[in-house]
């Protein structure tokens, strides 16, 4: 999911602060239905049954299929879309899987990963029953290059042949070339360049069935057509009140993935994070079987969590594909120089750093770009070692080379925003850490929005600023492709690219491995172009965010994936 603004704010409506987070479990059963090892409700087997309450902050808004930025088919809109391929519904690395849903395989490339081939299982229908086809899912892709329906992830416009210029079915009835359906269960896509993680893309929820006859534009999120284990019977204030229940016509035989144990999701939003992890710890009533997947234990909640058993027992833990970092523009003084940016590098104090994130429950160093998890390719290296609190006299000669033996004087841009990543708690440390190595640190605050524009624009790009990118899916490409290829520089528009990096070795490689098919294989090549991006300091990794969110008391088979970190609805149960 991409971040600030498409990748970095859309992630963030999803994965920031008290929004959607975190990855690896603590705690929970496979897929198999045995009991959590934690205790505190998520033991036991899970049986059919009640009601599950989310208590959440944001609402789910949009939620068209077509609007929705989501990765792996997201958490509430997977109970009601089914798409060709799906986020593997396990604990941990097992999680960062891709595997089949509506699709009998993850597709079938051609030998460039151009032309990717899908075939749907029998057998499968909407929620009264009439079958679904492959022109559906066509319809379903093709309606999200509406105007009137933007907001999902931006690869297919970019990846599908003609996709840049397509307008959707409204305006141009013909319908997008590049996607074939030569029967009612196979499906056909040609892309204008190899993409080897389209697996991965199809889990997104443009790739739902939508059935053209009962498509009713702008107002289809008020009703849409369940493909999924539940259909949606209320959805108030824009999603502030959804209320799912099932779908008589959804078939376990075709759907390996979700379980669908409650009789009916009722999801609340627009609450408060501290009255959510108020609920969830009280467990009164209807919260003692409800889950949040937006908001997470703060360091002051987690303290007195951690001193109840009971509670401790009802927490999950996560880690989401997600890196916060110190950013540079190399074009401008006194950065341009690189022995001034690994200056930065050597001194920085991670361990002040994390400490105002919210401590190591909620933090973990970082030192490479890409997160540290095998599906993204992480590979441990370290190009400046600055140990846990800092290399203050490395740094110090590193300035006295580059012309700044007396000290040097910069400025470092961060949102007003009381956030753990780019807010002012962050930007403290940081001018607290650089001082020992005779960098003085004044602190510019902008408001959220402000920051945003500014530091997305390459007009107004402040020199250095802290920075966070988040994962559109578990693999090193939409992590290191958005941050660092020279060809997705964006002039007039949103910019990710903060270095300004336009290097074609860099770019070549990025060509090369989206060719390959084989995900271990990618990854390794993912790592080994991470670490050479690394020994440029372009960016100075700071810290990899963990994620604590409580659950209620009733609560059962508590699953949470490296791909999400959230706590997976459709595998819980409350009876």
């Amino acid at each position: 999911m991409r971040q600030p603004t498409a990748l970095s704010r859309r992630i963030a409506v999803a994965v920031v602060t008290a929004v959607l987070v975190g990855g690896a479990a603590a705690c929970g059963p496979e897929k198999n239905g045995a009991g959590a090892s934690g205790g505190g409700g998520a033991g036991g087997t899970p049986h059919k049954g009640g009601t599950l309450t989310v208590l959440n902050r944001a609402p789910q808004k949009t939620f068209d299929p077509a609007r929705l930025y989501t990765s792996g088919g997201g958490n509430i809109p997977s109970l009601v879309y089914r798409t060709l391929t799906t986020r593997n519904r396990e604990n941990g690395a097992e999680g960062t899987k891709v595997v089949p849903d509506l699709a009998t395989d993850t597709g079938t490339p051609s030998n460039d990963a151009t032309v990717w081939t899908f075939r749907l299982k029998d057998g499968l229908t909407y929620e009264d029953g009439t079958p679904i086809t492959a022109a559906d899912i066509k319809y379903g892709v093709e309606r999200s290059f509406a105007p009137e329906l933007s907001g999902g992830a931006p690869y297919l416009r970019d990846w599908l042949t003609g996709g840049d210029t397509y307008q959707g079915p409204y305006k141009e009835k013909k319908g997008l070339d590049a996607i074939e359906t030569p029967d009612e269960k196979t499906i056909v896509f040609h892309l204008r360049k190899s993409e080897g993680d389209f697996p991965f893309l199809a889990t997104s929820t443009q790739f739902a069935p939508v059935p053209k006859d009962r498509d009713t534009g702008l107002k289809y999120a008020e009703h849409p057509v369940s493909s999924g284990p539940y259909k949606v019977v209320k959805n108030d204030n824009d999603g502030e009140h959804l209320l799912l229940e099932r779908n008589p016509h959804w078939s376990e035989e075709t759907d390996k993935e979700r379980h669908a144990y409650p009789d009916r999701i009722d999801v609340r939003s627009g609450l408060d994070p501290a009255v959510i992890n108020q609920r969830l710890a009280g467990g009164q009533g209807a919260d003692a079987a409800a889950v949040t997947t937006d908001t997470n234990l703060g360091p002051a909640e987690l303290a007195k969590v951690s001193t109840d058993k009971q509670l401790s027992a009802r927490v999950g833990t996560g880690h989401f594909g997600y890196t916060n970092y110190l950013a540079f523009n190399p074009k401008s003084k006194p950065f341009d120089d690189p022995r001034v940016r690994q200056a930065v590098a050597y001194a920085i104090n991670r361990t002040s750093v994390i400490n105002a994130a919210g401590g190591s429950s909620l933090a973990e160093p970082a030192t490479t770009f890409l997160p540290n998890q095998k599906s993204f390719g992480h590979t441990p290296s370290d190009p400046f070692p600055a140990g846990a609190t800092g290399n203050a006299d490395k740094a110090k000669e590193l300035l006295k080379e580059a012309g700044y033996g007396d000290g040097l004087e910069i400025t470092l841009t961060h949102s007003t925003a009381q956030d753990f990543e780019t807010g002012p708690d962050i930007a403290t440390a940081v001018q607290a850490a650089l001082k020992p190595a005779g960098i003085t640190v004044k602190l510019r605050g902008l408001e959220d929005k402000d920051y945003d524009e500014k530091t997305h624009s390459l007009a107004q790009q402040p020199d250095f600023f802290l920075a966070h990118w988040g994962a559109d899916w578990p693999s090193g490409g939409p992590f290191l492709a958005p941050v660092f290829d020279g060809r997705q520089i964006v002039k007039d528009g949103s910019n990710y690219n903060y270095a300004r990096l336009d290097d074609p070795a860099v770019n070549d490689e990025i060509d090369a491995i989206n060719k390959i098919t084989d995900h271990a294989e990618a990854a390794r090549r993912w790592g080994a172009l991470d670490r050479k991006i690394g020994e440029q300091a372009l960016t100075v990794p700071l810290f990899h965010p963990v994620y604590k969110r409580l659950f209620g008391k009733d609560v059962k088979n508590v699953v949470i994936s490296d791909w999400t970190g959230v706590l997976d609805v459709s595998q819980v149960a409350v009876k």
